[in-house]
């Protein structure tokens, strides 16, 4: 089972999440508008994916939405 997920938003790489040891997993932004996630545990890599097209689709990116 892959331990790390790419979290792509209409083909930007927005950043990766990466599986913990003890559950859950870990967003690390790659770029500028998902940084206010950088570090954030989550429970799913789903979870982690809405969360950063929620930031997203806040963050006035047009091109995101």
């Amino acid at each position: 089972m892959s331990s790390a997920f790419v979290i792509e938003v209409r083909g930007l790489q927005a950043g990766v999440v990466v599986r913990e040891d003890r559950g859950g997993f870990r967003f690390f932004a790659a770029i500028r508008e998902a940084s206010p996630l950088e570090g954030q545990s989550f429970a799913s890599a789903a979870q982690a994916n809405r969360a950063v097209r929620d930031r997203l689709r806040r963050s006035g990116r047009r091109d995101l939405v």
